[in-house]
């Protein structure tokens, strides 16, 4: 029986390049390659294809991410106390 290998998934060091391919992706977001495709396949990721392979624009990965962080406007922002007046 074949055994499944076992990648570890190392943090990105260095200088993230402009385009990224899928495995240079998987290591900027700390995500498997498995699940990029699945992102790609719902066309939630930005993604172009040139040929058989991807590439992903870094700027557009990062305004990505950021259009999907939760982050709440000041005016959508509880109190966490009133004070008496």
């Amino acid at each position: 029986m074949k055994r499944k290998r076992k990648t570890i998934k190392k943090p990105f060091t260095g200088d993230v390049p402009e385009v990224m391919d899928i495995k240079t992706l998987a290591q900027y977001l700390g995500m498997g390659r498995s699940k990029i495709y699945g992102l790609i396949r719902q066309k939630k990721i930005p993604a172009s294809r040139i040929g058989r392979q991807y590439r992903f624009s870094k700027p557009l990965v990062d305004a990505w991410l950021r259009e999907r962080l939760i982050m709440p406007s000041p005016e959508q922002q509880i109190p966490l106390f009133k004070p008496n007046k």
